[in-house]
């Protein structure tokens, strides 16, 4: 599993407060990763969940498990070391990413629950345009005909996730020919656009915010403001 968890969930409150949806739009990486460390490290039992929705900006990342040696020919895309579980993987323009900011807790869901539920949230999204995505045994993540289309990386602290997922969409996979994907050499990756989905990311994004809500019964309310994207804060 690409999971990195440092506390076991416990009993849940009562109720659950809205969820935030915040639109970020394309960002550079860095900042949004930082930006989701501030919030975890601040929250506290009573802060509201969020789900961060982004675009970003070409980027190489390798997981808590990542090897430098599936890097395999980076060229001008840069590569950074981060802190959630899995290995390397690619972000870049036409992927769409969901960054979870959820209190398991309070959901009474564990980490292995979590992660199947962030994949049957895609694999019904697929299935909106006909498209059968199907997951594989010791691989997380969603694939259609052996052909990864979405990846999944996260981090739980204190019984809270960060970091989530990314759902190619409509992109350039050439950069994943330089990396082994995940770790898997020769791994086949595709897109929803490739598959006979939709082109654009407003006709998938709120397709799966829909399906993440109904998986974590989540009451979902968007957000205006955007978090603090800032690196003055960096550890």
């Amino acid at each position: 599993m690409d999971a990195v968890a440092e506390d076991a969930p416990v009993a849940p409150a009562p109720t659950l407060p809205p969820c935030g949806v915040r639109q970020l739009g394309r960002q550079p990486y860095e900042p949004v990763w930082r930006a989701m460390q501030r919030f975890t490290d601040a929250r506290d039992e009573t802060t509201p969940d969020e789900l961060w929705v982004v675009e970003h900006d070409p980027v190489f990342t390798l997981g808590q498990a990542g090897k430098p040696e599936h890097v395999l020919a980076p060229g001008d895309i840069p590569v950074l070391q981060v802190d959630r579980g899995g290995q390397v993987t690619y972000h870049g323009p036409g992927q769409l990413v969901v960054y979870p900011l959820l209190d398991l807790r309070r959901l009474h869901i564990g980490v292995r629950d979590y992660v199947c539920r962030i994949e049957q949230a895609i694999i019904d999204t697929l299935d909106e345009w006909n498209i059968l995505g199907e997951r594989r045994d010791g691989a997380p993540g969603v694939y259609v005909g052996g052909a990864k289309v979405a990846a999944l990386g996260i981090r739980v602290r204190r019984g809270c996730t960060f970091h989530g997922l990314s759902f190619n969409v409509a992109m350039d996979l050439e950069p994943f020919h330089r990396i082994n994907p995940c770790g898997y050499q020769g791994l086949q990756v595709t897109a929803v656009l490739d598959l006979g989905g939709p082109s654009g990311m407003q006709a998938v994004t709120p397709v799966l915010l829909a399906q993440l809500a109904r998986q974590f019964g989540l009451t979902l309310q968007p957000l205006d403001a955007l978090p603090d994207l800032s690196l003055t804060h960096a550890a």
